[in-house]
Formats: C-alpha cells, structure tokens, sequence
C-alpha cells in the first residue's frame, strides 16, 4: 500500500459508523501481536472538554524528562498523521501504509470501524517503537471506547457535560459512568469534576477499582496570576509542591484545571519541578492547535475547536474578558448534527456578535441554511457563505483593524481553515 491507498482504505471505515465495543479492536490487537500490552506506563484521559489539553501538557512534561513519549489524539485538523505522535513527532506516511497493509485482511473480515482501526495502528507504531509512556486520550466516553483495551496507570477525567447524549445517556451521571469505566484497579485518578451528580460516579469507581482519587480544588489548589491571549500564568500548590509563575501558551482561564490535571499526575510520577516547567513552557510542540488560537492580527482571527455547549460557554467567557479591546466580532462557525445548536447559538450570543454559518466538509455537518434559522430564531443577524475559507476571506476585506474574528464550533472547519492558510 502506498499512504493515499491506506487512506483510501481507512477513511471509507466511517461508513461503519461509531459501534460501541470492544470485542473488534481487541481481535485487530490479537492479529497486531498485542500491541497495547507494550505501551510503557500508560496514562488514559477522558473528559467531555479538556482532554485534549490535558494529553498534550502531559506529553509535553514528560518529553521535558527525557521519556521517549506517545501520544494519541483525535480528531485531526489536517493531516491523519496528526493523530499519532512520538515526542512530538507524526507517524510517518510509510509506516501508516505498513500498518494498514499488514491488518487490513483483519479489518475487513471483522468490520472495525475508523476509529478501532486508527486505535490499532497507533499502538502497533508504539509498541515497536519501544515508547516508555503512553498517553491516551478516549475518542468518546470511556466504557466502550476502542482505547479502553489499555491497562493505565493513570485515569484522568477532565470534565463532565452534556455531549454524545444519543451514545452515553442524557444526564450527567450516566456519561460520569461511561467516561469514569477507564478507571481499572489499582491505578491513580485525578478529576477536576466537582459537581455532585457527575462526580458520584466517578468517586464510585475509583472505590470498587481501589483506585486512589485526587480532585482539583482539594489535592490540588490553584490561582490565576496572569491571563492574556497566548500565554496563562498560574500559582499551584500541591500537597508537598508549590508552583510559582507557571506559564503555559494557552488562552483561557478554563485551562487552570486542565494544567493541574497534568501537574498532579506529573508530580506523581516523579517528574522535575524543572520538567514540569519547561514541559508546559512547549506545550505546543505537541501539535496542540486550534484552542483560540491566534492566526491572525489587524483583524484578530482566534481560531477554536469549541464543539459543545459547555466548551462554548468557557471559550466565549473567555472572550467577554477581553471584549472591550474589539469594536466588532464576527463569527464563522459550524456544526456537526449530534450537537445542540441552540445552546451553542446562545452562548456565543453572549458575545454581541454576526453570524457567518458555513457547511462542514464532512457528512454529519449541519446545513448552513439550518444555523442561519436558529440565528435568526434566537435575534442574531447571519450570513450564509459556501466554504469557511470564504467568509474568512470576506472578513478580512471588511473588518477594521480593531475587530475580532472568531472561527469555531468544530475540528472540520479548524482543520480546513488551516488547511486553506497553507495552501
């Protein structure tokens, strides 16, 4: 196989859909050698929000140790490669094609879907690769997620929301459940969830797992010293640590507990206060993009992956912070069907904002003319435009120098503005 026949391979697996379970990747494992019995100490992270900037503070820290460190995440922006790290460094497309064809007769014969397939393959990578930790981040809640094979030494659930209800349930005690099963016994748990109904569940699990359970706020306490766009300081102080100036190159405060998620297990694991330091200092040479992300000035162009309304309700508070340095905003977003549109279209509401809809460049995107509705519905005045790309263009021609352009609402359309930048 060449890479483009790989991908040609992989990506007609979405047909597949999501299928809870975990009986398929396990026998795409079997036919891999048991790659995910051989990923060094293994940390697990799942969460409604917040994983992904959890995965990549913690692989950044220990990289700054000199770990040789895995880490795998999803979705991509551009690249599939983007997915499947080694200290920072993408799979290669030669080793992707290698991998497909070694377990594609497996794959066919069992069905998998994208994501069991993907999951295979980044462990194989790991597994030969000698990597001496991994750390894994769930693609959808936990009990039944492909990444639920590994046997972790450490569980970290960032937060609880309302998001996948079709697949996890609709409250927030029965996604606590799903999102809390990665939880095995005798590993180590760290949640920055506090609120009762999400949290219960989490607690439960750890006590039948005799899994020790640390939480943000009382394990760990926080103080925001400095926020500005690109860069948060932090005070932390742990049970026998005290973090003074701790500075990552993140936007938003909502990252405080996300970045003592990280620091609790890396302290735990024996890490440097001088490795913590500089592991959160290159946090982006994880890959991590797209979290208000900076791409552009005179207009401001924020670029972000809030895809729920949880995640849009920290994103905009965010903003409302700084909302005086803007005349304008304008926002170019998108969504995929399984999210509650209202709820996003009334958080970012929040802002004083236009609406720029666009389509998805993917299946499950919500028509624009839809989202154009539910503007109008909710009293906010909408554009429609064909592509993302587009309106950004059209934005940059009419905004001022002192307005703000924020692109959200999915990984799709982050990924095919950069895919557009770069072009």
């Amino acid at each position: 196989m060449t890479y483009q026949e790989a991908l040609d391979f992989l990506y007609p697996l979405h047909r597949f859909g999501i299928k809870p379970g975990l009986d398929r990747v396990f026998t795409l494992l079997d036919s891999l050698g048991s790659p995910h019995k051989r990923l060094g100490l293994v940390v697990h992270i799942a969460g409604t929000n917040g994983k992904g900037t959890v995965a990549a503070a913690l692989a950044s820290i220990f990289q700054a140790s000199g770990k040789k460190t895995a880490l795998y995440t999803s979705p991509h922006l551009v690249d599939f490669t983007e997915r499947i790290r080694i200290n920072g460094k993408q799979i290669s497309q030669e080793r992707v094609a290698h991998y497909c064809s070694q377990f594609k007769d497996a794959v066919i014969e069992n069905h998998s879907t994208f994501f069991e397939a993907t999951t295979a393959l980044a462990f194989a990578w790991f597994a030969d690769e000698g990597v001496e930790v991994s750390i894994i981040e769930t693609g959808m809640g936990g009990r039944l997620d492909a990444t639920n094979v590994v046997e972790c030494a450490y569980a970290v659930i960032a937060s609880i929301g309302l998001d996948h209800t079709e697949w996890l349930g609709g409250t927030l005690s029965l996604i606590a459940a799903e999102k809390a099963a990665i939880i095995k016994k005798g590993c180590r748990v760290y949640t920055a969830v506090t609120e009762p109904e999400a949290f219960m569940p989490i607690q439960q699990q750890a006590q039948w797992c005799d899994a020790p359970l640390s939480v943000v706020g009382k394990e760990i306490t926080y103080r925001v010293s400095s926020a500005e766009p690109g860069m948060l300081e932090l005070d932390l102080r742990s049970a026998s640590r005290h973090y003074p100036g701790l500075k990552a190159p993140l936007t938003g405060l909502f990252h405080a507990s996300n970045l003592s998620l990280a620091v609790m297990v890396a302290e735990d694991a024996g890490i440097t206060s001088k490795d913590i330091y500089s592991g959160l200092e290159r946090l982006l040479a994880t890959g991590y993009r797209a979290r208000l992300e900076r791409i552009g000035t005179h207009p401001a162009v924020l670029l972000d992956v809030s895809h729920n309304a949880d995640g849009m309700r920290e994103t905009v508070t965010t903003l409302l912070s700084v909302r005086d340095a803007y005349q304008r905003i304008y926002v170019i977003f998108g969504l995929v069907s399984d999210k509650d549109a209202l709820a996003v279209i009334r958080e970012l509401l929040r802002l004083n904002c236009s609406f720029f809809p666009v389509p998805l460049p993917s299946e499950r995107s919500v028509p624009a003319e839809e989202l154009r509705a539910l503007c109008e519905y909710e009293g906010g005045e909408a554009t429609l435009f064909r592509t993302g790309h587009e309106a950004l263009d059209y934005l940059r021609s009419k905004a001022c120098e002192d307005d703000l352009i924020l692109v959200t609402g999915s990984f799709y359309l982050a990924g095919d503005i950069i895919a557009s930048v770069r072009s």
